[in-house]
Order: structure tokens, then sequence, then C-alpha cells
């Protein structure tokens, strides 16, 4: 049922770190919002939020550690889910379950499978959905994916997208959790550990255990505008090697700091690169991340800087827009709606996917075979790894 002009959108936010207290605030940014309620496992973030909150509106939210409380409030229309990547499958189930509107953060799932069970909680319960790859609502992102629909590159064979990063998380002594975090609760699907500070609040994205790495933090944006542009969905193979290159394997990250994927797409192949941070990017980029087409009539870069064309002759470029785009204001009007979402939850599911299909191979150490219409890998064959 849409919500009429006139209502408030009730929001519950579940996640209240750093990325989940900037959501928050995108939210509170709007008059029709009203944040009713915050959740967090960790005590000193779920203060933090409900202090925020309570100066915003001049009343204090409901704040819970547990999420499904959240999900048991009749006057929860939509929930922000900002968790660690292991934690975003089952409160976007029980969401959808429990009849309200998501706008989740990216990647969609932990893997493969959480995201397709994902995509069909959505389907099966008529929810609208919007994932926080915001870049689709960024007018010069828009404007370059444009130019390469129509042509404007010309015919487009090789693609590349990359992220530099940093490299080594170092040894980081086993400790007990601080008092303000429940460690249970956190560690919740994921393989229980023992504790050490890089875990929380900042680089678990950079352990298997709870995060994708770098190609699921980094790959869902930057791949994500290839695929928008070439009208792809699926990939036919995949192969990925890489390993701790920079940081040593004596180092708590589990994740690559070095990776290189090749896709190849029915009608052009795709180059995923993560390497250590020098400062630059691909093909002279300035930018530490980034999307280029490369074309018979010229190269495109695009990134959140902007757009850099180079032409191979007198070709013209695309629009420069630059203009911010409002990402959550867009979900909020589909929500009146019953509308899609740019960052809907099927196309950000083929994307992710994609993401997590450069980890499978690289953990498998073998190229695979990917059927996208079945969702599921259909053959794997030997490559060489560079992990020792």
């Amino acid at each position: 049922m849409a919500i009429s002009a006139n209502d408030k959108i009730r929001i519950g936010c579940i996640g209240t770190g750093g990325q989940g207290t900037g959501n928050m605030r995108g939210f509170m940014n709007h008059p029709d919002v009203e944040v009713v309620a915050v959740c967090d496992v960790d005590s000193k973030n779920l203060q933090r939020a409900s202090a925020e909150v309570l100066k915003k509106y001049g009343k204090p939210p409901k704040a819970y550690k547990d999420f499904r409380q959240v999900l048991d409030m009749k006057d929860v229309d939509a929930v922000m889910i900002a968790t660690p990547d292991h934690w975003h499958a089952l409160p976007f189930i029980m969401a959808c379950e429990a009849g309200k509107d998501i706008f989740c953060e990216k990647p969609i799932g932990h893997d493969v499978y959480e995201g397709q069970m994902m995509l069909g909680a959505a389907k099966a319960h008529n929810r609208v959905v919007q994932i926080n790859t915001w870049q689709r609502n960024v007018a010069h992102f828009q404007d370059a994916i444009q130019f390469v629909r129509e042509g404007g590159v010309g015919n487009v064979k090789v693609c590349r997208a990359w992220v530099t990063h940093i490299a080594g998380l170092g040894k980081n002594p086993i400790k007990d959790p601080p008092a303000n975090l429940d460690w249970d609760f956190y560690c919740g699907p994921a393989t229980k550990v023992p504790y050490h500070d890089t875990y929380h609040p900042r680089w678990w994205r950079l352990y298997y255990n709870f995060g994708t790495g770098l190609a699921g933090d980094w790959g869902v944006h930057m791949i994500d505008i290839v695929l928008l542009g070439m009208q792809a969905t699926s990939p036919l193979e995949v192969s990925s090697v890489g390993g701790k290159l920079e940081s040593g394997e004596d180092d708590d990250r589990t994740t690559p700091d070095t990776q290189m994927a090749i896709y190849r797409f029915k009608d052009f192949v795709m180059n995923w690169e993560l390497h250590f941070n020098r400062g630059e990017g691909m093909d002279g980029s300035a930018n530490t991340h980034g999307s280029e087409f490369i074309g018979e009539k010229g190269k495109l870069i695009v990134d959140r800087g902007g757009i850099t064309w180079s032409p191979y002759g007198d070709h013209p470029g695309p629009e420069k827009k630059n203009a911010a785009g409002d990402h959550i204001g867009e979900f909020l009007n589909a929500m009146r709606t019953r509308g899609k979402c740019k960052s809907d939850i099927e196309s950000m599911y083929y994307t992710t996917t994609a993401c997590h299909l450069a980890n499978v191979s690289y953990q498998a150490q073998r190229g695979i075979k990917w059927d996208g219409e079945k969702g599921v890998i259909v053959q794997s064959h030997d490559i060489m790894n560079t992990r020792s």
C-alpha cells in the first residue's frame, strides 16, 4: 500500500556505525521522514545515534540491540540496513516478511546464495528496495553510461574497473571484546572467532568471515558502472588471481591486497584490478578508483571526480554535469509510488554476483564458467594463481 503524500515516512536504522550514521543523517535531512528506531550491537554507536535523533526531533527513538525488535514495530515503514556484509541477508529477508521497505548497504549479501534469497524475498513480498550504490543517482555517471550506450565510444570490446587501497593490517593481538560490544551477536551467522581491534569498527571488510574484500566493497561500485554502460548482467567466465603480495602472508587480513579478475561476457571482456595504493589508477587516471570503456572512437574513464574522454581523432565527448543526486530521496519517492529504484535489488543482484565470482575464483584457485540464468557454476578449470 502506498504511503500518502502527507504522511511521514518512519524509518528504523539497523546498524549505526560510521556508514549507518551517515545514512541516518541523510534520511533526517528529508522533512517527510522521521527516524523512530535505532539498532546496533555496539552500545556506544547506539547511544550516539539516539542522541542525534533526540536533537533532531526533540524526542528519543526506540533503541535496541536486536534488529528483530525494530522489525516488530508496527509504526516502522522502512528500515535502513548498514551492518557488516555478513549481517545483510537475515535482516533484509525478515524485513521483507515484516512488510517493510528497505534501504540496504552494498553488497547485497555475503555470497551469491544470500543474494538470490534476498532477491526472492523482495519479489515475493513486493517490497521497494534501494541498495546504496549511490553512483547510479549521480549525473556524470549517468551521462557516461548513456554516452556508451548511444555509441559515443564506438564498438567496445574491452572494459576495466579498479581500485587501489591499503595493503596490510599487520598482526594484531587477540583480546577481550570491549564492554560496549556484544561480540556474539556481532559474529552472528559468521564463524565466531577471537576478537581483535581490526574487526571493529572499520576493517572487517578485509576478512572473508565478515566481508567480501575490495571486490565486494569497491568492485560493486565500479564494476556496476561497466555493466550498466554495456547493458550486461552475467559473465560467462571468470578467472581471478592475486594474493597478499604487499602485506605478506604474516598479516591478519584474509582477502587479497592484489587481485586481477578477467571476466568474459558475450561481446566483451572486463578486467577488475586491485592493488596497493600508489595514488593513481589505470591508463593515467589520477583517481584511485574508476571504470573505463575502450572503444574504436576513444577511451572513456569515469570516477567520482568526473569524466575523462580521450578520443582517437575528432570525436565529441559526453556532457559533464557533475550534479549530485538524491539517492535517499529517490527511495522515499518510490515508497510512495511503489515504483522501482535505480539501484533496485534485481539489478544489484547481478552486479554483486559478478563481484562474488571474482572472490570465488580467487579462493578456489580455479577459473569458473557461470550460468547466469540458472545462477550456478557449471564448470571450473585450473588457472595459475600467484598465492604462495
